[in-house]
Formats: structure tokens, sequence, C-alpha cells
């Protein structure tokens, strides 16, 4: 039996440009890129789950895996892989900021905690909004939804030397901004209840001058706004929920 360099790197290819595509996603997306699964954990599920789509894919080019196109081709697919787990973390990134924000106003934004999914630090209520925006992540089936549109990307974006255009990753670029916005809108109630808060302290300072604003204050500001976050979590689901139809649809608009 004799086999030529065409059907080598052919074989090769049909798995390799595919792993790679889903192992960018792995290593970036919610849960599945959390630091706290390890890499070879993480790589196992980027070898199970492109065993498992292999036969819904199209066929793959031949190409030599160190020649100049397949060069190409690999940067292709980290780029398409990358720019799709990018669209989700944007959503609990803004969770983060959102919780960032909060814990600012109601005199937590000294209280940090390591966070073990980024392996950074993170304020308490940056963490809290990020680990309810997980529970509800995996409650609404966004994990699945996810590795569907991952198998989809294979017929959108077939594997080939022409990815992403100038006008995706520019449409990755106008989602970013939509962070900000989604973060200002999940601490809008909290902010909006913190600022009368602080309003009326400043009225019972010019009141009574002698009163020791920060002493009284500060544990006042710091109990009404644990209630406060209590009270503002009903909106908290709507918004979350906006900001992952944005990301799919996005995704979905990226993926052609």
């Amino acid at each position: 039996m004799q086999l030529t360099s065409a059907e080598i790197a052919a074989w090769v290819g049909s798995f390799l440009w595919p792993l790679i595509r889903i192992a960018a996603v792995v290593s970036v997306a919610p849960v599945f890129g959390s630091r706290l699964l390890p890499r070879r954990l993480r790589l196992m599920l980027a070898l199970v789950l492109t065993w498992t789509m292999m036969p819904l894919l199209a066929p793959v080019p031949a190409v030599e895996p160190v020649s100049p196109t397949g060069v190409l081709l690999t940067a292709q697919q980290v780029l398409i892989g990358l720019s799709m787990g990018f669209m989700l973390r944007l959503v609990f990134t803004a969770l983060e900021i959102a919780g960032q924000v909060i814990a600012t106003q109601m005199g937590l934004g000294f209280a940090n905690l390591i966070d073990p999914q980024n392996g950074g630090q993170l304020p308490l209520l940056g963490h809290f909004y990020s680990l309810i925006g997980t529970l509800i992540f995996l409650a609404l089936n966004g994990h699945l939804l996810l590795l569907k549109m991952l198998a989809e990307s294979f017929r959108g974006l077939p594997v080939a030397s022409t990815g992403l255009l100038p006008d995706d990753l520019w449409l990755l670029v106008n989602w970013a901004s939509q962070m900000f916005a989604g973060a200002v809108l999940i601490a809008l109630p909290a902010i909006a209840s913190l600022m009368v808060v602080n309003l009326a302290f400043g009225v019972m300072t010019r009141a009574a001058p002698q009163l020791n604003i920060i002493a009284v204050g500060f544990p006042i500001t710091l109990i009404l706004g644990l209630f406060i976050v209590l009270y503002s979590l009903p909106a908290f689901l709507p918004q979350f929920e906006r900001l992952l139809d944005g990301a799919f649809h996005t995704t979905r608009r990226l993926l052609g």
C-alpha cells in the first residue's frame, strides 16, 4: 500500500484545521475557557468535539500544514475561533464592569477577590454578577447553542485561505463597544438608587456640619447598597438575555 503526500496531507488536514478552530473557541469562550479546567482537559474536549463534528463538516482542501498556504489556513482558523469565543467573553466582561461600578458606588471597591476563571483580581460584586451570569448561561443551554454555532461555522466559513474579511473585523469591533452600554444598563438601577442615597447624605451634611458623615454614611451606604443589589436582580435577567442574544446574533452575522 502506497500513500502519496497529497493523500497524507488530506487526511491530516481534515482533522487538523477543524481542531485548530475548535481549540481556539474552547480556549476563549466562557465556561469552556475557564482556568478552573486544566489545559489537558480542554485539549481533550477540543479533540472530542473535533472527532464528533468531522462527519458533519464539508470537505477540507488538501494543503501541506507547513506550507505558506497551510500557515495562512492556520491563522484564519485561529482568528475565526478566537472571534467566536471573544463575542461571548465580552458579555461576561460587561457583567464584571457593572459589578465593579456598583461596588465603587456603595463602598465595596476595595473588596477584591482572586478570580480563578481569569487569573486576576476582580471586585466582589463583579465576581457575583459573573457567577450569576454563568449559571444563567448554562440554564439557558447557551453552551449547547455555542457548540451548534461552532458546527455551523464550517458551512458559513469553510476551511479556506479566505476567512474573515475587514468588514467582519469591524463588526467585531462595533460589538465590543456594546459591552460598555450593556454594563451601564445592568448597573443603572443600583447607580441611580445609590446616587439618591449620596444626595441625602449631602443634605444631612449641610444641615448638620458637626456630623461625621464618613463614619455614619459608610455602613449605611454599604447596607443599603446590598439591599439595592438584591432588589435590582430581577432587572438583571432581561439585560443579560439581551446581551446574549446580541452576541449570538452578531456571531451568526460574522459567520455568514
